[in-house]
């Protein structure tokens, strides 16, 4: 007998929770960051906005695209009773956790000039510049190796456990952020060291953690490698890193559309694109639970009850970020002024989210259904839905804002209109004809 859409709730809520309330802290947390960041003037603030787009992807890739991959491996692997295969996939996640760090290094660390200033522009690349090069330099390997090792211990069903290693890290953050960025005087590069600490110190934590075979298996470091491991990772996780990539390359080709207006149109999109993205982690502690979920309930072939979960997760988060999007676009001025200081910028972010915000119900539906899709190794759907996002936000946004002559406004409503393309393309793939 297949379970009840409250029991697949109560299965979801009870995974979901040490999860939400990571991602509660860790939205607190960047929330506190864009303040410290708006402390310290408009250009540190436009330096802040053009690194946030590869901040979010670097937790999006390792947290929930690639680690939703790790999830999925595992989750699988155990619902068909082979825990020493979870077991060599854990290793495999953590090479390719690796492998994929070391280019967030090279890129952003080492020629953080040429990439930041092609976004935002001189003014915000000065400030940028040093601060990603430190942020990512220091911070790219922790963060990486941390949030894979949280993901090998969701796979074995230890979202709690995963979750109150990483709540001291994200505790830790805002307030070592403001001591060194603002008291002692780092500006920006003082975020990005508080980042890197803090993550290094999680990292060793979590990997004490699984050592100890926490995870309902012992992680062998003397497994033969194969590509078929690699692959079973990789078909899920590079598929999501890709929709993470295209999601930020949006809010990258939509800030550079906006530099032509200035340093303070770039720093408030940044502010806007903050909230925005605050979506994710919120729709991160349903959908971490329903990547687990799924992938079992595919592992032992039951395709209706994973669709079934599926829903139900995804109309959870639809319910929570219509809530807040309706509230940020009713009152998008009392939000501006939270992390903005400067009267110009306020006033533009505010406009955007005055269009952005009843969106945010669309992204939390598209997010769910995207890690529901990792955990049934489906992600046809899900990139579809991610460059319709793309194209929507940056073509759409280019003809309203200079063909019909709608300014700003009209690349803010391209946006809200990819954004809600996303929601309803991915919801819509969860079907019969889709997954079965």
């Amino acid at each position: 007998m297949r379970p009840s859409a409250r029991e697949l709730a109560r299965r979801i809520l009870a995974l979901a929770a040490p999860t939400t309330l990571l991602s509660a802290l860790q939205v607190v947390a960047l929330l506190i960051e864009t303040w410290i960041a708006a402390r310290l003037g408009r250009e540190a603030l436009a330096g802040w906005a053009v690194v946030l787009p590869f901040a979010l992807l670097l937790g999006q890739m390792s947290a929930g695209a690639m680690g939703g991959g790790v999830v999925s491996a595992i989750a699988r692997a155990l619902g068909a009773k082979q825990p020493e295969e979870a077991a060599a996939l854990a290793l495999h996640a953590l090479l390719i956790a690796l492998g994929f760090a070391m280019m967030f290094v090279v890129v952003l660390a080492v020629f953080p000039w040429t990439v930041l200033g092609w976004i935002g522009g001189p003014v915000a690349a000065a400030a940028g510049a040093p601060y990603a090069a430190v942020m990512f330099g220091l911070g790219a390997v922790p963060a990486w190796l941390a949030n894979t090792l949280a993901s090998i211990l969701r796979g074995g069903g230890r979202h709690g456990l995963a979750a109150r290693v990483l709540n001291l890290a994200w505790l830790a953050y805002p307030a070592l952020g403001f001591l060194l960025a603002d008291t002692l005087g780092m500006g920006l590069v003082g975020l990005g060291l508080s980042f890197a600490l803090c993550f290094w110190v999680a990292a060793g934590v979590m990997a004490a953690v699984v050592a100890s075979g926490a995870a309902g298996f012992a992680v062998k470091l003397r497994v033969p490698l194969r590509w078929a491991r690699f692959r079973r990772i990789l078909a899920v996780g590079a598929t999501a890193c890709l929709l993470a990539f295209v999601a930020n390359m949006t809010t990258i080709l939509v800030t550079a559309q906006l530099a032509v207006h200035g340093a303070a149109a770039v720093a408030a999109y940044g502010v806007a694109a903050r909230l925005e993205f605050m979506m994710i982690p919120l729709a991160f502690g349903v959908g971490s639970a329903l990547t687990a979920l799924v992938g079992r309930a595919v592992g032992g072939g039951d395709w209706e009850t994973a669709r079934r979960t599926a829903w139900v997760g995804g109309g959870m988060a639809l319910a929570l970020c219509s809530a807040i999007g309706v509230s940020v676009a009713v009152w998008p001025m009392g939000f501006a002024m939270l992390f903005a200081s400067d009267a110009e910028v306020a006033r533009i972010a505010a406009e955007a989210l005055r269009w952005i915000g009843p969106a945010f119900g669309g992204f939390g539906l598209g997010m769910a259904m995207y890690f529901a899709a990792m955990g049934a190794g489906k992600m046809g759907w899900p990139v579809v839905a991610g460059f319709s996002r793309l194209g929507i936000a940056v073509v759409g946004g280019w003809l309203l804002s200079d063909v019909l002559g709608m300014g700003m406004a009209g690349q803010f409503l391209a946006v809200a209109l990819g954004i809600t393309a996303y929601g309803v393309l991915a919801a819509g793939a969860v079907r019969r004809g889709v997954w079965g």
